[in-house]
């Protein structure tokens, strides 16, 4: 039976830090696939070209097969957007707008290509916005304040990002939790969360002191936390694109991390 894989990032990753490029390696692993094909679905920052450009740059040497798909711009780029997505092993959802990243999915019908591909086993990876939207509800600042928003219920609960940039969304989030809300997850910038079948197997980082949370609703109408110490990922300089380094050293040596992180996440036990 085919293992349905999503990672969640509270933040950080290739849109926004060097840094996190051990994240954007163990995205690949996610996949069954030696050569995986990966698609970027940017919408919820309006399809900007610089997220799209760092993409490739930041996957390009992980000898993936790379897409992107342009939901502003199917006037001039058509593309069969189930024919594409379903063809892929790797969905990557960019940060930005949770709101009007899910409305425009459903004008064009995404939301219901996403279940599919999930229920098919496609892997499914974002980033902030592009975390939360798996969830039964996220928080957003669409309209400026932070505020519950409604997801696409891939995921049973909710998830809350940038907890410890977003002072006030951290905030909002247990103050929703405590007035009813379901509870679920926080994660910080540069954490990881890995569901597999809908239960969280992992939570991995590239930044270290960076944490990750668990939050109900205990008995006294509070909102509850527990802290969740992530697994640190390899960190150090080796396969890391330094000057000078050869992209074939950089690529051998990606690919040779990927292959361990699909090892590991195969024959790690649920947590």
């Amino acid at each position: 039976m085919t293992t349905r894989r999503i990672l969640a990032l509270g933040g950080g990753g290739f849109t926004s830090s060097s840094e996190d490029w051990p994240l954007d390696e163990l995205t690949p692993a996610l996949a069954d696939e030696d050569r995986p094909a990966i698609c970027l679905l940017p919408t919820a920052s309006g399809d900007p070209e610089d997220q799209i450009a760092r993409f490739y740059d930041a996957f390009g040497p992980l000898d993936c097969e790379l897409s992107h798909v342009s939901l502003f711009r199917l006037g001039s780029e058509a593309v069969d957007l189930r024919q594409h997505l379903l063809s892929r092993d790797v969905i990557y959802v960019g940060g930005g707008s949770m709101l009007n990243l899910l409305a425009l999915w459903r004008v064009h019908g995404v939301d219901s290509i996403l279940s599919e591909a999930y229920g098919r086993g496609i892997a499914l990876c974002g980033v902030s916005a592009g975390a939360m939207c798996w969830f039964d509800a996220g928080v957003t600042r669409t309209h400026g304040a932070p505020g519950p928003a409604s997801g696409l219920g891939l995921l049973p609960g909710t998830l809350s990002v940038h907890d410890s940039t977003d002072p006030q969304r951290r905030a909002e989030f247990r103050d929703q939790v405590a007035a009813g809300m379901a509870g679920g997850w926080a994660a910080e910038d540069g954490v990881g969360l890995l569901f597999e079948d809908g239960l969280l197997t992992e939570a991995v980082t590239a930044r270290r002191g960076a944490r990750a949370y668990r939050v109900w609703r205990d008995g006294d109408g509070r909102a509850a936390e527990e802290q969740i110490e992530p697994r640190l990922l390899d960190t150090d300089a080796e396969g890391r694109p330094p000057e000078p380094v050869s992209i074939v050293e950089y690529r051998e040596a990606a690919q040779r991390r990927s292959r361990d992180s699909r090892n590991s996440l195969r024959s790690r036990p649920p947590v």
